[in-house]
């Protein structure tokens, strides 16, 4: 029992860093218009309940995501620091996981901006973190892929 309640408790880490070709003010735009996220991720609808400040994206606004009309997770933005920074935690759904906050980090290089994308979470299923993660990596890569992929359109 003891094992179980320990791998339980297993603090997962993922990180994914992207460079995007866009000035960190176009990425940061991007990334933080939340209901602008159905562009790029095909599906769904996003609603802000309650809207935050000192924008509606801003500090205590609740992302909802759902898919085909159920909700799969709301997102509550903790730290909203333009352009640099924003946090923010799981306060309803998210899978199984539990403790799941999330930062995101926008660095201005040569050329575009450099996101990092992190989060740490607990699994509740014993042994399934690290694949888990992995789910985790996978999805932060294909949203901030969006975001990219956007930019690149308005270019256009």
């Amino acid at each position: 029992m003891q094992l179980a309640s320990s791998m339980m408790r297993t603090m997962q880490k993922v990180e994914v860093v992207r460079r995007i070709s866009a000035p960190i003010e176009k990425v940061w735009a991007c990334y933080t218009d939340h209901r602008g996220w159905v562009r790029f991720l095909g599906a769904g609808k996003i609603t802000l309940d309650p809207e935050g400040t000192p924008t509606a994206d801003g500090v205590g606004c609740v992302r909802h995501i759902q898919v085909a009309g159920i909700e799969m997770v709301a997102e509550e933005v903790t730290v909203f620091e333009p352009p640099h920074r924003m946090k923010y935690r799981i306060v309803r759904g998210g899978g199984p996981f539990r403790d799941h906050d999330g930062e995101v980090l926008f660095e201005q290089e040569e050329g575009g901006t450099k996101v990092t994308w992190r989060c740490e979470f607990v699994s509740l299923i014993p042994g399934l973190g690290p694949l888990f993660a992995l789910g985790v990596k996978r999805v932060f890569g294909l949203v901030l892929q969006g975001v990219e992929r956007q930019l690149q359109q308005q270019r256009s």
